[in-house]
């Protein structure tokens, strides 16, 4: 089989925690094994903007509302085919619990790193980097909470992943070359 064929034949995701380097990932990847890449935080982002709101803002919306991350969820799942690299926080746990099957990958950075690249790509100063830490902590406690309450997920949880991967000791080429290793064994 040659590479294209097995990267159309199954559903890969790719989560990790903000910062981690999930959307360079999967963006490299769906480039490199010629797939589509969907992205539950393009969604979210484009939901916040709809409402005018930070994502902060909406962050602390959705924690008090279970309709935002069903959506979003729901959304992922459904649009999920073998051909596609779906990049989330959850699609490595949903597609776990789902009917369909997928070569789940997690990125995983410390929190300095994951700010550092977040300040960064969104053009923060050195002082507004420590007031981004704060906010990023505060975005990730809204978040596992409305994991754990909404899904019974614990997203620390990593033992389900076919591939846990450092992107502070990989390159972005790198991860992507160990999750196509990983995509061929499973495939072959």
């Amino acid at each position: 089989l040659d590479s294209k064929n097995i990267f159309q034949d199954i559903i890969i995701t790719i989560s990790g925690l903000p910062g981690s380097g999930t959307t360079t990932a999967s963006n490299l990847l769906a480039d490199k094994a010629d797939i589509e890449m969907v992205s539950s935080g393009e969604f979210f982002r484009q939901m916040a903007d709809e409402r005018d709101m930070s994502l902060e803002e909406f962050g602390e919306l959705a924690e008090n509302n279970i309709e935002i991350d069903k959506k979003i969820d729901d959304r992922m799942i459904n649009v999920a085919e073998p051909g596609m690299v779906l990049e989330a926080r959850l699609t490595g746990h949903l597609m776990n619990r789902s009917e369909k099957k997928a070569f789940k990958v997690w990125i995983e950075a410390s929190l300095d790193t994951r700010v550092k690249r977040i300040a960064d790509r969104e053009g923060y100063t050195e002082e507004e980097k420590e007031d981004l830490k704060e906010r990023v902590k505060k975005r990730e406690d809204s978040e596992r909470k409305r994991y754990k309450n909404y899904y019974d997920i614990d997203i620390n949880d990593t033992s389900f992943y076919d591939l846990v991967i450092s992107s502070e000791e990989n390159s972005p080429e790198e991860i992507v070359e160990s999750i196509m290793e990983g995509v061929k064994d499973e495939v072959c």
